[in-house]
């Protein structure tokens, strides 16, 4: 049975919002018999999840939910080409399913509407979007390691690279940018969700008080 596109579309949406919307962090926080959302900062990505669980757990967090990112993009992608839909037309798909795990992720239903940040989830959404994302995405992953590593704020090196994404898309992209429009406009609505869901982060930076990597309190 042939779908028509915008079926496709919001098909690729919702189900990625439900995937999106899986919160890996609570369920690895119960298993451990700790509730996330009183512990820390309150958060339940992996940045919380590694500094009250420890490490390890961090990690398999941050797996988790960039995996909830690059799947239903990369599924998406190969439901566009089986469908034969244009390149202008995938990359709606692209955005709708990249979109709705991101938003999944930053509002589950599962918690009131209460997630993450997104970082790990966006990071697995521009993976999954080959090249176009992927390349300006891991420089981007480059970026933040080395500014985490740097200053130890897990937030500034996620605000660094959510504004180095658009400049580093713009840039890897330049033979093609006019044909990419869609995605350019992804992007942009990624790098501003990200730094909304960073503003009290960058209150406590200015206030002096962000917690550190290796720090007790949870950011």
């Amino acid at each position: 049975m042939n779908l028509h596109p915008a079926t496709i579309v919001i098909l690729s949406a919702a189900a990625s919002y439900i995937i999106g919307a899986t919160p890996f962090g609570m369920i690895i926080s119960r298993l451990k018999g700790v509730d996330l959302r009183k512990s820390g900062s309150g958060n339940i990505g992996a940045t919380n999840v590694g500094r009250v669980l420890g490490r390890r757990w961090g990690y398999l967090c941050f797996l988790l939910d960039l995996a909830k990112g690059l799947a239903p993009v990369v599924a998406a992608g190969m439901i566009s080409d089986f469908a034969g839909m244009s390149f202008l037309l995938k990359q709606f798909v692209w955005l709708a399913a990249g979109l709705g795990a991101i938003l999944g992720h930053v509002f589950t239903f599962w918690l009131a509407f209460r997630g993450g940040k997104g970082v790990a989830t966006a990071l697995g959404v521009v993976l999954g979007v080959f090249p176009y994302l992927t390349l300006p995405g891991l420089a981007a992953f480059g970026i933040w390691i080395a500014v985490t590593l740097i200053t130890r704020y897990v937030s500034v090196g996620s605000i660094a690279a959510a504004l180095a994404f658009a400049p580093l898309f713009v840039v890897m992209n330049y033979r093609t940018i006019g044909e990419l429009a869609p995605l350019a406009t992804f992007a942009g609505l990624m790098i501003l969700l990200i730094l909304a869901r960073h503003l009290t982060n960058m209150r406590r930076l200015l206030a002096g008080v962000e917690n550190k990597i290796g720090s007790k309190a949870g950011r």
